[in-house]
């Protein structure tokens, strides 16, 4: 088999079966988002590292307490999803996923960005959306081919001027968070989709004073022109 989904209400855990299965792509221990439900599974076990060849790992919505560092032998994985589950850290080794240009992380219990997720050269999807998340590291300038992070529904205060040098960055939601200012460079995210009809660029519920939403709403250039204005001052 290449592919497997494991579905039931009851899911506790992963057959131990299922480890056998080394040419293993795709395992799914998921429930259908439009089902509503959670599954009960709360250890992801540390034979998960011998599915080598594993390049997906879906495991949303479940009761998952933590991740294995044997994660981080999974060196084909390129697309992991964690959202709905009981986190609060990650381990170090999933830093060695070099391979993964996809991360989940949504509605879990993460309290800061994890240093390993910015070593992982490679993402350009990153969402981690509902978690208690109040600081970003200055370390995340090392996601150069980021092009979508997700941040709503977070506890952040601020941004560190390097989330300015993601250049690559089409879409960047940062809505509902306590940010009052906007690192002053915050103009050169030029690929951002500023457009009316799609908002790429969400600043809503921030309580933002530097620059004002007024301002934020006319773009990159409306923000650059601000702070050049402070600058003049």
């Amino acid at each position: 088999k290449k592919k497997l989904k494991i579905s039931g209400r009851e899911l506790l855990s992963v057959p131990i079966q299922v480890f056998g299965l080394d040419q293993l792509q795709v395992l799914e221990m998921s429930p259908e988002r439009e089902s509503c439900l959670r599954y009960r599974m709360e250890l992801l076990p540390q034979e998960i590292g011998r599915l080598r060849n594993l390049t997906c790992l879906y495991v949303d919505s479940n009761n998952l307490k933590e991740i294995p560092a044997e994660i981080g032998t999974l060196s084909h994985l390129e697309r992991l999803t964690l959202s709905n589950n009981n986190l609060s850290s990650l381990p170090a080794e999933m830093g060695a996923l070099q391979r993964l240009h996809s991360l989940h992380l949504a509605n879990n219990s993460l309290t800061e960005l994890p240093a390993p997720l910015c070593q992982l050269r490679n993402l350009t999807f990153l969402d981690v959306s509902d978690n208690k998340i109040d600081t970003i590291p200055s370390s995340i300038r090392r996601l150069e081919k980021l092009e979508t992070l997700l941040l709503l529904f977070n506890s952040l205060e601020s941004l560190p001027e390097d989330i300015c040098l993601l250049r690559n960055l089409h879409t960047l939601w940062l809505g509902n968070n306590h940010l009052r200012s906007l690192p002053a460079a915050f103009g050169e995210l030029v690929n951002l989709d500023w457009g009316h009809n799609y908002c790429s660029c969400n600043f809503e519920g921030n309580p933002l004073e530097n620059p004002p939403p007024e301002v934020c709403s006319r773009g990159p250039e409306g923000i650059r022109d601000y702070f050049s204005s402070l600058r003049r001052i």
